[in-house]
């Protein structure tokens, strides 16, 4: 192999390479946790190195040249392959004491992980811990996080996974909001199950997959009762606290806020949900990943 004719930056290149997949300069330095005008040296310095034009920029976004397609497609392969040399370095390494990062829903970084983070940090002072809040699935295989709570079991055969739960989902209301529809029902001669078609249930999206799975169950729902929709759960909880409306939340977390209860609790939980902890097999090798994710797996198995 000719090793002289390789005569670019490794890392001018994996600029360019995230650049074009997030679309723009902006975008790319956040996910490279450095400034856009560094990103933008980088990339221009591969075009002089290469003596190719690689973008145009239009607007604030980017624009491949044809070029820079025809050299992105044999980019990514080096992307991916240097993706996997640095899975397999950090599952070599032996130390004890460095960065772990955890990938959580908004809701299980809110509820779940104050508690577990600070028996990490007693019980292992050395490892320094990163939380990435996203409803959105991490990609561990291109680390985006080393350990992941999710919902959803992934089927990628390269990933590590540890059910901790099956754990019931309950629509939640303020005792206030809750009392009403009681009260609307008792004096419309209706016993406390009957659904009052005017109820209000805090929806994710704007679709008819949740309105669906409630009229599986016996409901009569339509799209006037999702009058708010908002995929921050965090805002749902506060919009639920405030009398807005019924929200889903886990049943280990809904039943300890003393400011909720359940609705409906007789017709039974509408959802149960897997929680699972997720990891590149990788990276179990390492010693620090492998202590956070048993302690992940202790302490949220034992609070369910």
């Amino acid at each position: 192999m000719d090793w002289g004719s390789v005569n670019f930056d490794w890392n001018h290149a994996r600029a360019f390479l995230i650049s074009a997949e997030q679309g723009s300069l902006s975008a790319a330095a956040r996910l490279l946790n450095t400034s856009q005008p560094t990103l933008s040296r980088q990339v221009a310095a591969l075009e002089q190195e290469l003596g190719i034009t690689l973008f145009e920029r239009v607007g604030k976004g980017l624009q491949l040249t044809d070029s820079g397609a025809a050299l992105l497609e044999h980019l990514r392969p080096m992307g991916e392959a240097a993706n996997r040399f640095a899975l397999t370095a950090a599952g070599q390494s032996q130390l004890t004491e460095g960065p772990v990062c955890i990938a959580a829903s908004e809701i299980d970084a809110i509820f779940r992980l104050p508690a577990v983070i600070d028996a990490i940090r007693q019980r292992e002072p050395g490892i320094q811990l990163e939380i990435v809040v996203s409803n959105n699935i991490s990609d561990l295989q291109r680390r985006e996080a080393d350990i992941a709570i999710r919902s959803l079991r992934p089927e990628q055969p390269d990933l590590i996974v540890r059910k901790l739960a099956d754990e019931p989902i309950w629509l939640y209301g303020s005792h206030e909001y809750l009392n009403n529809l009681d009260t609307v029902n008792k004096t419309a001669g209706k016993s406390k199950t009957s659904i009052d078609p005017h109820i209000q249930i805090i929806g994710f999206e704007r679709n008819d997959r949740l309105m669906n799975i409630l009229n599986q169950h016996g409901w009569q729902l339509s799209q006037k009762n999702f009058s708010i929709v908002t995929t921050f759960q965090m805002l749902q909880w506060q919009l639920v606290k405030q009398g807005n409306g019924l929200g889903f939340f886990p049943q280990q977390i809904g039943d300890a806020e003393p400011a909720f209860r359940r609705a409906f609790s007789e017709r039974g939980a509408p959802v149960t949900v897997p929680l699972w902890l997720v990891c590149h097999r990788e990276l179990r090798t390492n010693p620090r990943v492998k202590r956070v994710f048993d302690l992940l797996a202790e302490m949220l198995t034992e609070e369910n």
